[in-house]
């Protein structure tokens, strides 16, 4: 069953352009990880001023086995703070 994570990163004024710059640059980093599925990254438009990060994945495993694998960036070198995380399960509706 695959499953979304949503993350909402909110971005220090003047820093949009470097957010997307740096997530253009690693745009197939996480490709070759089992059971990703694909990504994408939202820009806010109207009131809302964060970003949302969607991933999906085959499994929870495959999202768990990847974040355990994740190298934490180095203070000061980031453009945004994740302000948490939404979890889904995408439903197959049957006909």
């Amino acid at each position: 069953m695959t499953v979304v994570k949503i993350n909402r990163l909110s971005v220090p004024e003047g820093d949009s352009a470097e957010l997307e710059k740096r997530f253009a640059q690693r745009k197939h980093s996480v490709d070759e990880a089992p059971g990703f599925e694909g990504f994408e990254l939202l820009r806010p438009t109207g009131e809302t001023k964060d970003y949302f990060v969607i991933t999906k994945w085959a499994s929870e495993e495959d999202f768990q086995a990847w974040a355990g694998q994740r190298t934490p960036r180095e203070p000061g070198t980031t453009v945004s703070k994740s302000e948490g995380i939404l979890e889904f399960e995408v439903v197959e509706l049957s006909d």
